[in-house]
């Protein structure tokens, strides 16, 4: 018989085995980072400069249109307050309403199906107006919005000028929607007509500042995740409540400075849904290029142009200064020297500087050269404060009629919602 010769090969391969196992023992922290970083570079590969630079994308809003019973005219409101007010004071009145550019179709709250009975005014009553108003521009914002639902809120941002009641609007939503824990809100007050454009700028800071948001199924666990998401943001009813500030007076200060805000401020609210999510970008209807921010609270006489106080009675009124046009139109000014730099041609720079080198250098009495903003901006959607306000823009910024027919309709339909009424313009527009 032959011997089997001794097999030298298989310790030599259980050697290289050992050799590879222990290689890769030693270095798996540097294979990670490897792995690691060919995935991250994978995954750059397939993105554009666009989904690499921080955006905030409009998706949809929806601005409410209440129901028909909370729909009245001029003449109607006039004859619902008749028990409020002597002859002399109502008269008044009709007076501002006739020249507020306001159409018989815009709404204002009543509280009380039976059309007979005088307007609500009390805590129950603003708070179920504002209820809904916010939840039906909520819930008609997610209907027309294919693909998103209450719980993809992330951030929630509501602004109402004067009516601030706790649990916070802010809170009503949250309970009435049973969000998660985890929800961002901010309830934003007193900022009067300018609060819509503050909110989105918010909202664009807080998408680019919170990097990570705690997931609300494993919270306990201290996991996170990257915050790529949704932010829902509403704009109150109006620059009030309805119901909020009226009160029993007749023709004395306090009713000559307040029937303008009166006669003015109409039921509304809108919804938006803002998304730093690179895949909403295909289906967005508008992109964030600019917010320029301008805050005149310094001065004394725009501190006060538009005040909450109290008259002799104890009674709350927003009053209104004589200086409020001239204020805004310093404010505006302000504003669009520091936006014009940003958006307008060199051309049309070129001549606003050679104007105001002929005026202040030579002393040539002259008046300032108004820059063509239509070459910067194909659309003009501007606040709906009012017939005068939008009078006296068109006439500064040298508008034509045809770009301001949008806002003046939008103030005609729904009157002046204050920091809402920006939202239904493009709708306007369309029409």
């Amino acid at each position: 018989m032959t011997e089997n010769a001794p097999n030298y090969a298989q310790p030599h391969q259980i050697k290289y085995v050992k050799l590879v196992y222990h290689y890769l023992i030693s270095n798996t922290i540097y294979l990670l980072i490897v792995l690691i970083l060919v995935t991250m570079l994978l995954h750059l590969s397939t993105l554009t400069i666009d989904d690499l630079m921080n955006h905030l994308d409009m998706l949809n809003c929806c601005s409410i249109i209440s129901h028909e019973r909370f729909m009245m005219s001029k003449q109607y409101l006039i004859e619902k307050m008749s028990d409020m007010f002597d002859e002399e004071s109502l008269m008044f009145q009709k007076r501002i309403l006739e020249r507020s550019g306001l159409g018989d179709k815009t709404y204002i709250h009543n509280n009380d199906d039976d059309s007979s009975m005088p307007l609500e005014f009390s805590l129950t009553s603003n708070q179920y107006e504002a209820k809904n108003v916010i939840i039906g521009a909520i819930d008609d914002l997610l209907t027309k919005t294919i693909g998103v639902k209450i719980e993809d809120i992330g951030i929630i941002i509501v602004n109402y000028c004067t009516f601030n009641p706790p649990p916070s609007l802010c809170t009503m939503i949250v309970n009435h929607y049973k969000l998660g824990v985890n929800v961002i809100t901010y309830n934003l007050t007193g900022m009067g007509c300018s609060a819509g454009l503050i909110s989105v700028h918010l909202a664009n800071q807080l998408l680019q500042v919170v990097k990570f948001q705690f997931d609300e199924n494993i919270f306990f666990s201290f996991q996170s995740k990257l915050l790529k998401q949704h932010c829902l943001y509403i704009t109150g009813g109006r620059q009030h409540v309805c119901t909020c500030s009226k009160h029993r007076n007749n023709l004395n200060d306090v009713l000559l400075r307040e029937a303008k805000i009166k006669a003015f401020t109409k039921l509304s609210s809108s919804a938006v849904l803002l998304s730093n999510r690179s895949s909403d970008r295909r289906c967005s209807k508008y992109q964030l290029m600019r917010v320029v921010r301008t805050h005149k609270g310094a001065d004394d006489r725009a501190y006060r142009c538009a005040y909450i106080d109290e008259d002799e009675n104890g009674k709350k009124s927003v009053s209104l200064s004589k200086d409020l046009m001239a204020v805004a139109g310093e404010a505006l000014k302000t504003n669009i020297t520091t936006l014009g730099p940003l958006v307008l041609p060199m051309s049309e720079q070129l001549l606003f500087f050679a104007s105001l080198i002929a005026r202040k250098v030579f002393k040539r009495k002259m008046k300032p050269y108004i820059p063509d903003f239509k070459m910067a901006f194909e659309h003009y959607y501007i606040q709906a404060g009012g017939r005068a306000v939008l009078d006296e823009l068109q006439k500064n910024l040298d508008l034509p009629e045809f770009l301001m027919e949008p806002s003046r309709m939008t103030l005609y339909r729904f009157g002046n919602t204050s920091s809402s009424s920006i939202w239904p313009i493009p709708r306007r527009k369309a029409e």
